[in-house]
């Protein structure tokens, strides 16, 4: 028994088993490829651009994730620029009015400055009629301020008005350019006497009219009108404003003219009340004041 299996397995048979096994295995693998490759074929015609797909909606997905991310904080950014320029807008505004308000309380000082021989009482404006001109408006001072009827109003660079009417906290104010006003007036240089009627129909081409010059005055365009020193209300030589278009009225008496105030009424915010009421009485029974 022995002598058989060491004759079976000498080195021939042992090459010739190694032999078929090998052949065994090429056929077996030949034969499996050709059964797989078609249904490998198949799948990868199936697998791979699903799974491009797959990859690039990945692909999009996060790219768009990113974007919104981005996005929103473009989004924050821009929110918190906005409420910055909001406020940088707010405090230039502020700014502005400060700016404002310090030109106005600039002028009234330089107003105050230039009439020292009268007392006065700073007062803002609180209160005006309906239509764009401040023909009368109400001042927040009254008679606990010391404020009187009959008071000189200024503002800008001259003439405002008359106080007409006072309570405990607040006064009224009747202007220049009022229809019922007729202001008794000088010129500057000249003292030649005259009266600046109101009207708003002629301020709303910007003058008023100025009536009873001489004839024979030496005057003319381009010279300043002041308060008349026979004026029954208004103090002495407060500037009303600079005159034009002299001429000879219809009867060749006088003459006439247009002056310009130097008031803004368009525009009034803080103005002066003079404290020191005139003393003497006008001659003229009329309503010139």
């Amino acid at each position: 028994m022995r002598k058989k299996l060491s004759t079976f397995f000498t080195p021939k048979y042992i090459l010739v088993i190694l032999t078929v096994v090998c052949f065994l295995f090429v056929g077996a693998s030949f034969f499996t490829d050709s059964l797989i490759s078609p249904i490998r074929t198949v799948v990868s015609a199936v697998v791979i651009p699903l799974q491009k797909g797959m990859n690039n909606l990945g692909l999009w997905t996060y790219d768009k994730a990113e974007t919104m991310k981005e996005l929103g904080e473009v989004i924050d950014q821009n929110k918190e620029l906005q409420d910055r320029v909001d406020s940088l807008v707010e405090e230039n505004n502020q700014l502005k009015q400060d700016s404002y308000e310090l030109e106005r309380l600039r002028d009234l000082y330089e107003l105050d400055e230039k009439y020292p021989g009268y007392t006065k009482v700073g007062a803002r404006v609180i209160g005006k009629g309906s239509d764009n001109w401040f023909n009368t408006f109400t001042i927040d001072k009254g008679s606990r301020d010391g404020i009187e009827t009959d008071m000189n109003v200024i503002a800008g660079n001259g003439l405002v008005g008359i106080v007409y009417d006072v309570s405990a906290h607040t006064a009224k104010v009747r202007t220049i350019i009022n229809d019922t006003s007729m202001v008794s007036a000088m010129f500057l240089k000249t003292n030649d006497s005259c009266i600046v009627n109101g009207s708003l129909d002629t301020m709303e081409d910007g003058y008023l009219e100025v009536v009873y010059i001489s004839k024979d005055a030496k005057v003319k365009n381009g010279d300043e009108l002041v308060t008349s020193y026979v004026s029954s209300k208004f103090n002495e030589g407060i500037t009303i404003g600079k005159v034009s278009d002299l001429k000879l009225d219809s009867t060749k008496l006088t003459k006439t003219a247009k002056v310009t105030p130097v008031v803004d009424f368009k525009h009034l915010k803080e103005v002066l009340v003079i404290t020191d009421l005139k003393k003497t009485e006008n001659l003229d029974t009329g309503t010139k004041e």
